[in-house]
C-alpha cells in the first residue's frame, strides 16, 4: 500500500467555505487532517465526519504545528498540501506548505494581501485606491493634518481586521478621535488606517489566478446594513454581469495581480463603484467564508472550493458555468440583545418558492446580540430566480418567515 495522500487544514468553521473545502478534499480521495486550537471543536470532533483526524494544537504557534506535521510524516503520511480557508491562518498554512510540500501559491503575496497597510502601500499610486493616511504605532497624532488631507466622513481601520470588526465610520472630529484612541488602546503595537469614505454600490469579486491567467468565478452585489458596524446582509450573484461593470472589474483585477506578482492564487476583492470610478475597499487571499461557495454553486453549478484545491495541488481549475441562475442570499441579524429560546419558521422558509438553502446557526440558549462583526449574522436564506429582482424577492420573503424568540437578558 502506498503512503496516505493527506491534506492538512489549519482551522475550520463548523459550516461555510472552510468546512466545505474539507468535505471536497475527502470526496477527492484525500486523508483529511484538521489542526485546531478550539477545545470545544476538538471535543465535538465526532460531529466532523469529513475530518479523518483532528489534532488539538496551538494554531498560532508555527513550531508546535511543525512538530505535529513531523509526527504525521513519521506515521507514513504523504502530505500533499497544507492549507487554510480561515482568514487568520491563510499565511501560516502557506509558510508550512513551503517547508513540507510543493507550494504553488506565493506566501509573500498572501502575507502582503493579508495586511491592509501593505496592500494600500503597494497600490498607493493606482486610481482605484482611496485617499488614506497611516498612523504608525506611537506616532503623535495631528488631527489638523488628517482633516487637511481628507474630508469627512472617514473610515478608521485596523490593518489586521477581518469581518468588519475593526472598521468604523467617523462623521466628525469627535468620532474620529474616539475611534483612534480606542484602536490605540486595543492594539498599542498596531498601525491605524484612516481613509476617505467611498459612496456607491458595493461588489464582491471571487477570482482564481492560474499561470497568470485570471478566472473570475463570480461577481456579487452586496447589500449593507449600517448599524454600529457595516454588516453585509444581502448578496446577489449576477448570472450575467453588465459589460461596463465587467470591464471595470477586470481592469482592477489585472492591475492587482500584476502589482502583487501573483502567478497562481485565490482571492476576493471588495469594490465600490463611486462617482469617480471603481475604488478598492479590500483584498483577501482566499475565497469568502460563510455561504459564498454554496451561492456560487447554486448560481453556476461548480464548487469554488474544489477548484481552489485543484489549483493549490498544481492542477488546472475550471470556473466555466454549468448553468447560470441569479442567486440572492438574505442574512438575518437581531436588533436587541437576548438569550435565544427558540427559532420558528425554518420549515416555512425552506418550502417557500425559489429557496435553495436555509441555514440557522445558533442553538437554544445562545446569547444573540446586534451585529458588531460578520460573525453576528445568525441565519441565511438563499433563493434563485430568473432575474435578480425575483431571486431577491424570494429570499427576502422566505427570510421573513424566520423568527428568533429571545428572552430578556
Amino acid at each position: 500500500m502506498g503512503l496516505l495522500k493527506t491534506i492538512i487544514f489549519i482551522g475550520t468553521n463548523k459550516s461555510g467555505s472552510s468546512r466545505e473545502a474539507i468535505t471536497e478534499a475527502k470526496r477527492l480521495g484525500f486523508f483529511t487532517v484538521v489542526f485546531t486550537k478550539n477545545l470545544k471543536q476538538w471535543k465535538q470532533r465526532g460531529e466532523y465526519t469529513d475530518v479523518h483526524e483532528m489534532i488539538f494544537v496551538d494554531t498560532d504557534n508555527l513550531s508546535e504545528m511543525k512538530e505535529q506535521i513531523n509526527k504525521l510524516l513519521s506515521k507514513g503520511m504523504d502530505i500533499k498540501m497544507i492549507v487554510s480557508f480561515v482568514n487568520s491562518y491563510v499565511y501560516s498554512a502557506s509558510v508550512l506548505c513551503d517547508e513540507f510540500c510543493k507550494n504553488y501559491f506565493s506566501s509573500n503575496a498572501i502575507q502582503l494581501m493579508s495586511d491592509k497597510e501593505e496592500t494600500r502601500s503597494i497600490l498607493k499610486n493606482q486610481p482605484y485606491t482611496p485617499k488614506y493616511i497611516v498612523i504608525k504605532p506611537g506616532e503623535t497624532i495631528s488631527f489638523e493634518k488628517i482633516i487637511s488631507k481628507l474630508h469627512f466622513p472617514l473610515m478608521v481601520k485596523s490593518p489586521k481586521s477581518t469581518g468588519s470588526k475593526d472598521v468604523l465610520l467617523a462623521k466628525k472630529e469627535e468620532q474620529l478621535k474616539k475611534h483612534i484612541f480606542m484602536f490605540r488602546e486595543k492594539y498599542p503595537d498596531g498601525a491605524i488606517i484612516i481613509e476617505e469614505y467611498i459612496d456607491g454600490d458595493q461588489y464582491l469579486v471571487e477570482a482564481l489566478v492560474h499561470n497568470n491567467r485570471i478566472m473570475t468565478a463570480g461577481v456579487i452585489e452586496q447589500e449593507i446594513t449600517k448599524g454600529k458596524r457595516f454588516i453585509i446582509t444581502g448578496y446577489g450573484v449576477l448570472a450575467n454581469v453588465p459589460n461596463d461593470i465587467k470591464k471595470g472589474i477586470e481592469g482592477v483585477l489585472h492591475s492587482v495581480i500584476e502589482q502583487f506578482g501573483i502567478k497562481n492564487g485565490a482571492l476576493h476583492l471588495e469594490l465600490r463603484l463611486s462617482k469617480s470610478g471603481w475604488k478598492l475597499i479590500e483584498i483577501n487571499p482566499r475565497i469568502s467564508g460563510s455561504a459564498m461557495n454554496k451561492m456560487i454553486q447554486a448560481a453556476f453549478g461548480f464548487s469554488l472550493v474544489e477548484e481552489t484545491l485543484k489549483l493549490q495541488l498544481g492542477g488546472s481549475p475550471s470556473v466555466i458555468p454549468k448553468h447560470k441562475k441569479y442567486v440572492f442570499t438574505q442574512f438575518l441579524i437581531v436588533s436587541r440583545k437576548g438569550i435565544l429560546e427558540r427559532v420558528t419558521g425554518k420549515g416555512r422558509a425552506r418550502r417557500s418558492p425559489g429557496v435553495v438553502g436555509v441555514y440557522v446557526k445558533p442553538k437554544k440558549g445562545t446569547l444573540l446580540t446586534p451585529p458588531l462583526s460578520m460573525g453576528d449574522r445568525y441565519a441565511y436564506v438563499m433563493a434563485s430566480g430568473a432575474s435578480m429582482e425575483e431571486a431577491k424577492k424570494f429570499a427576502k420573503s422566505a427570510a421573513n418567515e424566520i423568527t428568533f424568540h429571545q428572552a430578556k437578558e
